[in-house]
């Protein structure tokens, strides 16, 4: 049922990463919820299945260079929110720099305006300095959190209390699809974009090197792409591990690679919440994930729905590995729990939590 509402997400684009994944996945929530959806993407990326008008900005000025393309960028946005008379934006971007922002602040106007914040790497989204952070941001409508971990930073860091904590959604299949063809017959998996800086593919492959679970056949799957694949191959080969490793391409459905696998592995630096982890739990597939900041000690319960470890510790993490592959009563068990501990993270339980934050004035 339409409601006359109209609400413009602006994102980097609608591929590769979470927050691009989460950017389609709100379309489709509020989509159902009777909402007009208009999605304004900075990048001529478009992977994830969405709901609403696209504008691509990347494609609209693909010819243009430097600052000449973001300003006119810019003017287009305000221009296309006034003609559409669009009254509320959710800002899905991350937002590094300043002055960009400023400029934005102007574009946006004294509409009903949310920001998103998917990562406890607070810079990207905040400005460092105070002033300026509460500059542009005091008087947001809500900044949305998608863990309690960073609401809770933002509060300390910031002084700001205009925030709120809204899970990411996963969308839970009950149908097992068929197996990709060449996949290994157990494997461990990671899935994401490839950049060491933040996932730390060096512990993930030095852990899975120590734990010596290849000697039983089992191998790790690394599907992605990104501007470190090059890095994590000389590792890869570094370690001696080319017959033990497998990467492929970014998949956009990445869905039965998730279900055929035995585990996903998660070794951020930092995280927001991510994705992969329940996006594996809502297909019954364990994780074994580094407790970093943010997100995973807020869905992983240890040796309940997956082994949760100390980051930056090879050891510990190769134990963990070794340990969900041969103990199968603690695998089992992580099994059996995984989808039910991400039941209070399903599309019709977020959306309705977007439905309370949208309709409180």
């Amino acid at each position: 049922m339409k409601n006359n509402h109209k609400i413009a997400i602006v994102s980097a684009s609608l591929g590769v990463g979470g927050a691009e994944r989460f950017a389609g996945l709100l379309s489709m929530m509020l989509q159902d919820l009777g909402y007009e959806v208009h999605h304004l993407i900075i990048l001529d990326v478009v992977d994830y299945d969405y709901e609403g008008e696209l504008v691509n900005l990347g494609k609209l000025f693909v010819k243009e260079k430097g600052i000449f393309r973001a300003i006119k960028k810019g003017k287009y946005i305000a221009k296309y929110l006034a003609e559409n008379k669009i009254d509320t934006i959710i800002d899905n971007r991350s937002r590094p720099m300043i002055l960009r922002e400023i400029f934005t602040k102007w574009i946006y106007g004294n509409r009903q305006t949310y920001f998103m914040i998917h990562s406890a790497n607070l810079e990207m989204y905040i400005p460092k300095s105070c002033f300026w952070a509460n500059y542009l941001y005091r008087n947001a409508t809500k900044l949305i959190c998608v863990s309690k971990g960073i609401e809770e930073s933002i509060k300390n860091k910031y002084l700001l209390n205009n925030t709120q904590t809204i899970y990411n959604p996963v969308v839970v299949t009950e149908s097992v699809m068929e197996k990709p063809k060449h996949l290994p017959e157990k494997y461990l998996l990671f899935f994401g974009r490839l950049e060491e800086n933040i996932k730390n593919f060096t512990l993930l492959l030095i852990a899975f090197s120590k734990s010596k679970v290849y000697e039983n056949g089992v191998k790790l799957v690394i599907i992605g792409d990104g501007a470190d694949k090059d890095f994590i191959l000389a590792k890869i080969d570094i370690l001696k591990l080319s017959d033990s490793v497998e990467m492929l391409p970014f998949q956009k459905n990445i869905t039965p690679y998730i279900q055929h696998a035995h585990s996903t592995v998660l070794t951020s630096y930092f995280e927001g919440f991510p994705l992969s982890i329940v996006e594996s739990l809502a297909v019954g597939t364990p994780v074994i994930s580094v407790d970093c900041e943010t997100g995973p000690k807020e869905i992983i319960q240890n040796n309940f729905n997956g082994l949760l470890v100390e980051n930056h510790n090879e050891q510990a993490l190769a134990e963990a590995i070794k340990k969900l592959f041969e103990d199968n009563n603690l695998y089992q068990n992580c099994k059996n729990n995984a989808k039910k501990s991400v039941e209070h993270l399903s599309l019709t339980t977020i959306a309705q939590q977007w439905q309370e934050l949208l309709n409180t004035k």
